[in-house]
């Protein structure tokens, strides 16, 4: 499959809305409607999980039964395990930091390590957000890629009607509203829902795949969104009409990637969107390290200090991706596991 660059440069604009999301109660200068709007960034993380599952499925529903499962999950733990492993590596040594100068962190808990260190942190084994917080997700990624053989064996979704496909994503964007009900946002309780959020987002990215390949008109696509912006306007919740809207927007962005001028595909957007992964993984311990060095008053940290960090969380996002994530994802992926022959698959 080619690459779809306004999809990657999609990926980075919501990777730095996770950022400022994390920052925004150190913006006190800020306008009030400005932190509004901050304070949604967590929302970032169900277009990643709706986006996964598009690009995922779209690379590998067919690529699947050729190469085997094997070899799909060890490119995908090429994919996210390293970076992972060596941002976990520098949240242990600033735990034993703060441990040796009489500040030790409660939101690094040695009882925990062994379930983050394999990504399993997010299975409900925990009732907290600990060592590096953002990987929550990346733990939740794992769980789907493992059910994603089950889902290609259990359906195609190229043989199903349009209307169906569409059904089946409303009634899974449905069950996770369900599972929420009495929820105050899809942030809510992640330890306990974040797998479910993860999961059913994930199936629905597939579907939205499989309806990208039909070539389906646009204007469907902004009319479900504009609907369910104005639902959620009227007081809908934010657990049925935002995945639904970013569904929407998905599929609309896909259809509209390679049209000529579209800024999410110019090439700086689609650097950070290259990098966006260093960028979600390493900015949280980036910001208390910031915090601890540099920082006086937490709720109000000056313009020209938050400049400071941001720069900081860019250059370090180049770095590890250069240096870390893309040297150790071709290391990885050059472990040779045995093909399976024609006559098997």
């Amino acid at each position: 499959m080619s690459e779809l660059r306004a999809l990657t440069g999609a990926r980075g604009l919501a990777a730095w809305a996770v950022v400022f999301y994390h920052i925004r109660g150190a913006l006190a200068w800020a306008p009030p409607a400005a932190i509004a709007v901050l304070t949604k960034g967590y929302l970032a993380v169900d277009f990643f999980f709706l986006l996964s599952g598009f690009v995922i499925w779209l690379s590998w529903h067919v690529r699947l039964r050729e190469a085997g499962v094997a070899a799909f999950l060890h490119k995908r733990v090429a994919r996210i395990w390293p970076l992972h492993l060596v941002m976990l590596a520098a949240a242990v040594l600033l735990a034993l930091l703060l441990a040796a100068t009489g500040r030790p962190d409660p939101a690094f808990p040695l009882a925990e390590l062994p379930l983050h260190l394999l990504l399993l942190q997010n299975w409900g084994f925990t009732t907290a957000l600990r060592w590096n917080d953002p990987a929550w997700s990346i733990s939740c990624e794992l769980a789907a890629y493992l059910l994603f053989p089950l889902l290609i064996a259990a359906v195609d979704w190229r043989r199903l009607p349009t209307m169906a496909l569409v059904a089946t994503a409303a009634a899974i964007l449905l069950l996770l509203h369900a599972i929420m009900a009495g929820q105050p946002g899809l942030g809510a309780a992640i330890p306990r829902f974040g797998l479910a959020r993860c999961l059913t987002e994930f199936a629905t990215g597939t579907i939205i795949a499989a309806l990208y390949l039909r070539r389906p008109p646009l204007w469907p696509c902004l009319a479900v969104g504009v609907a369910c912006l104005l639902a959620r306007a009227l007081g809908a919740a934010e657990t049925v009409t935002i995945p639904a809207t970013f569904a929407a927007l998905l599929l609309a962005l896909a259809l509209t990637s390679d049209r000529p001028g579209n800024p999410l595909a110019t090439r700086a957007i689609h650097y950070l969107g290259e990098i966006s992964y260093a960028t979600y993984l390493s900015h949280f311990l980036l910001w208390k390290v910031f915090k601890l060095a540099a920082v006086r008053d937490a709720t109000a940290v000056p313009p020209l200090l938050i400049t400071a960090y941001l720069l900081l969380v860019l250059a370090a996002s180049v770095a590890l991706y250069h240096l870390v994530e893309r040297p150790a994802q071709r290391w990885v992926n050059a472990w040779r596991w045995p093909r399976r022959t024609a006559a098997r698959a």
